[in-house]
Formats: C-alpha cells, structure tokens, sequence
C-alpha cells in the first residue's frame, strides 16, 4: 500500500528440538510456521515466522503502519522464505486458509498481486508443502506466531 512503512526485526533465537522430523523427497524439510495481525482491517498489522530446521530455530517479525490482515499473512510467509538459503525442502505451515488454498488449490488472486508475484518466485526458488493449520487452536507454534505478529501489530499502531 502506498505510504507504508514495513520493518523486519528479528524477534530472537532459541535452540529447541526439532517440531519435526518431516521427509520431503526423502530429505528432512525445514519447518516455517506463519502468521499476520491486524489491527482494525485495513490498520497497523503484524507478520511474524519461526523456522525449526532440525535444532535450531529462528523467529522474526515485522509490521506495517496501515495493512490488511491477509497482506500479513502473506508477508510471513515471504520473509520466512526469503531468510532461507535457495532450494530448500520447506513445510509452511499457516492457518490463512487463503494463502494455503491459493498456493495449493489456485483460488483466484482478485488482491495483493505484489506479494503473490513475490510468493510464485520463492515458490520456484524452494520445494515447498503448504500446510493449513487451525488458528487459534492450541498449536504451539502458530500460537507463539499469533503472540510474535501481534506484538509487531502493537508496535505500528504505536509508531503512527
């Protein structure tokens, strides 16, 4: 959107055992979990990811100061597969069944046709299993992005 300020900050990093131990191809895929905020639809929005790739783990965020939720959503997903090395086995877990069903099942993209031009060219860049995980549903992961993307969402309503 015109005008908006984005920033990634890396939210920290722990080492924890892996979430899991899924083969992709017959390789170990690395595990993102997504997901975005927002405040007010369009209002100040939240991304955030974490990246479990056997031992180690990564978490960033980021906000924009006027989004909408599912430009969130979608943004999570690119920067957690952008702070990837290329050619990555990727299991990318969201619970926007809108970025899931597009990317898996071609819904139609009638908005945000910036960042599902990003989303194509890293989807041809990694191998990459869309997962749709129910949000808000007690998954560790998603749960802990839900908490890290509203944070970020708090941080651009503040910067207005």
């Amino acid at each position: 959107m015109p005008g908006q300020s984005h920033t990634a900050q890396p939210a920290g990093q722990d080492v924890a055992p892996s979430a899991g131990k899924e083969l992709v191809n017959s390789v170990r895929a690395i595990q993102i979990y997504t997901d975005g905020s927002c405040l007010g639809n369009p209002g100040p929005g939240g991304w955030a990811y974490i990246i479990q790739d056997g031992d180690q783990r990564k978490e960033a965020s980021g906000h924009c100061t006027e989004t909408t939720n599912n430009r969130m959503e979608m943004m999570a997903a690119i920067e957690a597969l952008k702070a990837l090395a290329p050619s990555q086995s990727v299991v990318l877990h969201s619970d926007s069944q809108l970025l899931i069903k597009t990317m898996t099942l071609g819904w139609k993209r009638k908005k945000n046709q910036d960042l599902w031009a990003e989303l194509d060219r890293l989807a041809g860049v990694h191998h990459i299993t869309w997962q749709w995980v129910r949000g808000h549903d007690g998954h560790v992961e998603n749960e802990a992005c839900d908490t890290l993307a509203q944070r970020a969402a708090a941080v651009a309503r503040s910067s207005r």
